[in-house]
């Protein structure tokens, strides 16, 4: 259902959000990585997030679940921005950090702990990973688009299901687009060196 919504309004979607300024967010994220990192930016989007990871030294993978947004992500960074799901991520123990930008709140509630695990499984030991939700406590449909908001609470539980996942810092930020103005949560979370 929301990947549809990306096929459909690529362009509109690729011009909102492409200029946006992130450094805010970049900042906490970047300074706890190694230098030249691997970053697996999970739901790319239009590849804004990527190209400023290139930009600052890091190494990236990127991917993204519509093609038309693979396309353009492709075309603004230079990446072989590949084309899959969540649930395709086969990597283990591989990256040093990931980047989920505004991209797991369209996975369903239910299936969201399964995506976590997929994602976790693919950071390296002491690997940061950033998420971002809308502000809220339920899933909704909006403009045929599947939402999962998210609440500090809310997140926490989840985690619970994952010894390996500790939250570093959750906080929150407005909107960075001029036309709106909602509430994000962003957390950054590491996962934990395993013990023999």
């Amino acid at each position: 259902m929301s990947i549809q919504y990306y096929q459909n309004n690529a362009d509109i979607f690729f011009e909102n959000t492409v200029g946006v300024d992130m450094e805010e967010l970049y900042q906490p994220f970047i300074s706890r990585l190694p230098k030249n990192a691997l970053i697996l930016d999970a739901g790319c989007g239009s590849g804004r997030d990527s190209k400023a990871f290139i930009s600052k030294g890091f190494r990236v993978d990127a991917f993204d679940a519509s093609s038309e947004m693979v396309k353009r992500a492709k075309d603004l960074t230079g990446l072989d921005v590949q084309f899959k799901r969540f649930e395709e991520v086969d990597d283990v123990a591989h990256y040093d950090a990931i980047w989920a930008c505004a991209s797991l709140l369209h996975v369903p509630e239910k299936e969201l702990a399964t995506t976590f695990e997929v994602l976790s499984n693919a950071l390296k030991s002491k690997g940061i990973f950033y998420v971002s939700f809308k502000l809220g406590e339920n899933q909704r449909e909006k403009d045929g688009r599947i939402f999962t908001d998210m609440t500090e609470e809310r997140l926490k539980k989840l985690l619970s299901n994952f010894l390996d996942l500790s939250v570093i810092n959750i906080n929150l930020t407005e909107d960075k687009r001029p036309t709106r103005n909602e509430v994000w949560l962003n957390a950054l979370l590491i996962k934990s060196v395993k013990h023999l």
